[in-house]
């Protein structure tokens, strides 16, 4: 009997102290320790995760370096090959262009017969001005032959074998062109230089020029035909003293870029030095 009052009276007082505990927690006696111990467990929560990440970024980061690198090395290699593309697809039409250009400079001027060629080559050296071409004697090529480009004058050809030529440019130190101005149709000589300027001299001191003439060819000579464009004006060089006035001339081709030139084939220089008299001595 007595066992079983002391088990009531235990079941009471748990009763009422689990009654007591959550009166007290819907009254919100408890909330500022209830919040202290889930932002306890917040806490603890978020430096486990934090560290388990760290560990985990650890041991997977050389992966990724790796895998980093192998994808860099890929989209590096696949930027080059992008850029040869773009770099053969602008030259290809470059050509296209120049090609274009050349035949709409044949059909204009159709009174000439021409052959294209492809620049294969330069002369090496510093002081002469000379560029080889792909067509030869096979292709009907003769030696004196104008060269030309659609801009205008670029020189003649010097020296031909089976399959490839070579032209002497119009800026080689030995050249020698003549030419007239066509604003004052007065005749003159274009010379070339070692640093590939052009100069036009004999030109008489009673002749008034101006810087932006047209220098064509004259056709005196017999080394070229008549009218090819040549260049203009830029510096005029005129003293009392001289018997002559002189001037540089811009040339209209740019010489430094040539890649495809035309040949005028049905053209046949004459040489006229036996017929000049020789100076007396």
């Amino acid at each position: 009997m007595r066992d079983l009052l002391s088990r009531s009276l235990q079941t009471t007082i748990i009763f009422l102290v689990v009654g007591g505990i959550l009166a007290l927690a819907f009254g919100g006696y408890f909330s500022t320790a209830s919040n202290w111990f889930t932002g306890l467990l917040v806490d603890t929560q978020s430096w486990f995760s934090t560290r388990y990440i760290a560990i985990q970024d650890f041991f997977a980061a050389p992966r990724d370096v790796a895998s980093l690198r192998q994808r860099n090395a890929e989209l590096e290699s696949e930027v080059a090959a992008l850029r040869a593309q773009v770099i053969e697809l602008s030259e290809r039409a470059s050509q296209v262009d120049t090609l274009a250009a050349l035949v709409d400079y044949s059909r204009a001027n159709p009174e000439s017969s021409y052959v294209a060629a492809d620049v294969i080559g330069r002369d090496p050296s510093p002081f002469l001005h000379y560029i080889i071409i792909n067509r030869g004697s096979n292709d009907g090529i003769l030696r004196g032959m104008p060269v030309v480009t659609d801009q205008g004058l670029v020189g003649r050809v010097d020296a031909v074998i089976a399959d490839a030529a070579r032209v002497q440019l119009i800026t080689d130190p030995l050249s020698a062109v003549n030419v007239r101005l066509q604003a004052s149709d007065v005749e003159a000589v274009l010379n070339g230089s070692v640093t590939g300027n052009l100069s036009l001299n004999l030109i008489p001191q009673d002749v008034t020029i101006e810087e932006g003439d047209l220098v064509l060819t004259s056709g005196l000579g017999g080394g070229y035909p008549t009218d090819l464009p040549i260049g203009q004006v830029i510096n005029i060089r005129k003293r009392e003293a001289d018997l002559f006035q002189q001037a540089s001339v811009q040339a209209v081709v740019d010489f430094s870029r040539l890649s495809i030139v035309l040949v005028i084939t049905n053209f046949r220089p004459v040489n006229i030095e036996p017929l000049v008299p020789s100076p007396v001595p």
